[in-house]
């Protein structure tokens, strides 16, 4: 079982990010709206797309490289 957390800049809306470290060193994340879909990946990878979004990378306009 995993021990879920919720993202602490979710609010108290009914709309909660939630993450858990998974034992063979993945990331779950899920979203409190469709529980039962959950996204695997990896430490580096979530680190990379965090990076992005703070970047503006995925934001229209922006050039894909």
């Amino acid at each position: 079982m995993l021990n879920w957390q919720k993202s602490s800049f979710s609010q108290e809306a009914s709309s909660c990010v939630y993450v858990a470290s998974a034992p063979d060193g993945t990331l779950r994340l899920r979203e409190s709206d469709e529980p039962e879909a959950v996204i695997r990946t990896t430490p580096g990878a979530l680190r990379a797309l965090i990076r992005g979004v703070k970047a503006g990378q995925f934001e229209a306009g922006h050039p894909v490289s």
